[in-house]
């Protein structure tokens, strides 16, 4: 049956009658029907049908209805007939966070972002942020945060939803028991849930390393090194990066460097700036490492390093946020060239870095050959996308990568994140793609949901 963009109103008859407009009941093949079943999330209702005659796809759900279901809102949704004959609305579509029990900011610094959520997604679609402690298991219903018109948050009692996105904060909180038992509980209810949890590095680079497609892309890594291991990287390649294997924006990296006759070179962020410490033999190097970090030094990965392309003396590398769309395919929606600052061990903006359009970036290092070696690495992404989610578990949807190319235009990915952060879409050049971006969301949550895009009408 056939996807349709339609707008809900509200009547306030007390009986279970919904009025449908008669070209909506025809593209529905309702026109002979006097009961239906009506599904919202995982809720339904039987209510008697009738037509009115007004133009365009309208439907009117009486208070008993709304009620019933716990409709979030009137105004524009889907409507499609399921496999089990039922009139279905939506998609529902739920983000998960966590935050302060703060009213104007619940979601902390993530706030911003999930407003413009709420008001891109509820274009389309019903769409609620809510937090673990909102939802009433017995009862199937969420206490959810909604935007009201003047844009500030309101409480609403809504089902539970046909899609969870999932963008709770910290690892911590990601992989407790309590948050493994509440996607358990989503998934016994066939309800979709993306991203599972964040990325742990050396899973992910050992999954990669060992694929026929994505393995030549990555550079040589190994999880919890021995001291043997590291000076023998060092030797062999001159540069490594030593980063924590569950880091995040930077946190925690390590340059080493060997140069032989002068010795090894320890570059870093810390609370006083990028710190550049040399050492005369390795054995001095390790007691560094291990006076900062102690026994931590096991959760940690060593990375070869790569000669990147520079612009004015700085390497540059890219992040890639990927998305799927709506036909289940993996989509390079946003690029971003991020430029290292002077002295930084990574090229993150809050180390002194700068971001730049790819294009101002690869024209600069490869001048005509730019836009091809542009193209390359969108398609490198899509395969690494594609090994990343062979490998996974649980549904993806959402990707970041850091990519780096080198000067002789080979491709390397470096870091995967299930969480990307949205900093690049803070270039002026680069806010369309960052609309694009929620926008690929919504139309994958459609997909997820059931409401497939490619029979819309």
């Amino acid at each position: 049956m056939s996807l349709t963009f339609i707008n809900v109103h509200f009547s306030q008859q007390p009986e279970k009658v919904v009025f449908m407009s008669s070209s909506l009941m025809k593209s529905l093949g309702l026109a002979s029907r006097k009961q239906i079943k009506l599904r919202l999330g995982r809720n339904t209702v039987s209510a008697t049908v009738k037509s009115t005659e007004r133009s365009g796809k309208h439907l009117f759900l009486s208070s008993g209805i709304r009620n019933s279901l716990h409709v979030p809102r009137s105004g524009p949704v889907y409507v499609h007939m399921t496999k089990d004959v039922e009139v279905q609305i939506g998609p529902v579509v739920g983000v998960l966070s966590d935050g302060p029990a703060n009213p104007s900011t619940p979601f902390g610094a993530r706030t911003a972002y999930i407003k413009q959520l709420l008001r891109e997604g509820n274009k389309k679609m019903f769409v609620y942020a809510f937090t673990p402690r909102d939802i009433n298991w017995q009862r199937e219903t969420v206490h959810a945060y909604m935007l009201g018109a003047s844009g500030q948050f309101i409480r609403k009692t809504v089902p539970l939803p046909d899609v969870v996105y999932n963008r709770l904060p910290s690892r911590r909180t990601d992989f407790s028991p309590f948050t493994n038992q509440l996607r358990d509980r989503f998934l016994k209810r066939n309800i979709s849930f993306f991203n599972w949890a964040f990325f742990n590095k050396s899973e992910i680079n050992s999954q990669l390393e060992n694929d026929v497609m994505a393995g030549r892309f990555v550079p040589e890594t190994y999880s919890n090194p021995s001291p043997e291991r590291i000076k023998d990287m060092l030797e062999r390649h001159r540069f490594v990066y030593y980063k924590p294997s569950a880091g995040s924006l930077g946190n925690g990296i390590y340059r080493l460097t060997y140069q032989p006759k002068k010795g090894y070179f320890a570059r870093y962020s810390g609370a006083r700036g990028n710190t550049l410490l040399k050492f005369p033999k390795f054995n001095s190097l390790m007691r560094l490492l291990q006076s900062k970090h102690g026994a931590s030094l096991k959760n940690y990965v060593i990375q070869q390093g790569i000669r990147l392309i520079e612009i004015d003396g700085c390497p540059i590398d890219f992040r890639f946020h990927m998305h799927k769309d709506g036909k289940n395919r993996w989509v390079p929606v946003g690029i971003g060239a991020k430029k290292a600052g002077r002295g930084s061990v990574t090229t993150h903006v809050k180390n002194g870095g700068s971001l730049m359009t790819p294009e101002q970036a690869l024209n600069r290092a490869f001048g005509v050959r730019g836009r091809e070696v542009l193209e390359r690495a969108k398609q490198v992404a899509i395969i690494l996308s594609e090994a990343i989610e062979n490998h996974h578990p649980h549904v993806l949807a959402e990707i970041g990568f850091d990519i780096g190319i080198d000067e002789d235009e080979r491709i390397w990915m470096f870091e995967a994140n299930s969480k990307p952060g949205r900093s690049i879409f803070n270039h002026p050049s680069l806010r369309v793609e960052g609309k694009a971006s929620i926008e690929h969301i919504f139309e994958h949550c459609l997909y997820l949901g059931g409401f497939y895009r490619g029979n819309d009408s």
